[in-house]
């Protein structure tokens, strides 16, 4: 894998469930950090459709990094502002690099 086509800082996160003093869980979203690393982010599709009466944008996205254990479809990748779900982790044979198949939806009102 060339390093020269990693040229995008992104921030793998995974998803943390909050629970209050008692041990319930309370009704919002904590992201931890796993890792930051160099990728590449290539667009690889795009459409938008009306759903809900709201107007939402899907943008797939192809994410390449240097091969790390423990990459899952539950967590995330954020990118220059923008969070991107990974859909699935794709390794390779050799095991050098994971292609990761994201999907970015923005919601607007």
């Amino acid at each position: 894998m060339r390093a020269g086509s990693l040229r995008h800082r992104v921030t793998i996160q995974r998803y943390e469930l909050v629970v209050d003093e008692y041990g319930a869980p309370l009704r919002r979203e904590s992201w931890k950090d796993v890792a930051t690393v160099w990728a590449s982010v290539d667009a690889v599709s795009g459409r938008e459709f009306f759903a809900s009466q709201q107007v939402q944008s899907e943008v797939t996205h192809k994410v390449t990094i240097r091969f790390r254990p423990g990459v899952a479809a539950d967590m995330r990748i954020v990118h220059g502002g923008k969070v991107f779900g990974i859909v699935a982790p794709l390794p390779d044979n050799r095991g050098t690099r994971l292609v990761l198949m994201c999907r970015e939806v923005s919601y607007e009102q």
